[in-house]
């Protein structure tokens, strides 16, 4: 059975390195395994219709190799600790 990361217990913070982990069929899977720094936490009310405190945030990350911004904000579940 194939071990599946999983998103931090808690917040990411600024300056936090992150993986990007999207699944295949996803719209910005071309993301997926890129390493980035955690440039900026946005949070919404998200976790007020999932009762998941931690789908309220989100974040801005930029690559770790050559400090490009993505073009996507991604949400927690999507980023694992790297």
């Amino acid at each position: 059975m194939e071990d599946i990361p999983q998103p931090s217990d808690t917040p990411y913070s600024t300056g936090d390195r992150v993986c990007v982990y999207l699944s295949p069929d996803d719209p910005d899977s071309r993301f997926h395994g890129t390493v980035c720094e955690v440039v900026e936490v946005f949070t919404d009310n998200l976790d007020s219709e999932t009762d998941r405190e931690l789908d309220r945030y989100s974040y801005r990350v930029q690559r770790v190799d050559d400090y490009e911004m993505l073009p996507v904000q991604f949400r927690h579940t999507d980023l694992v600790p790297e």
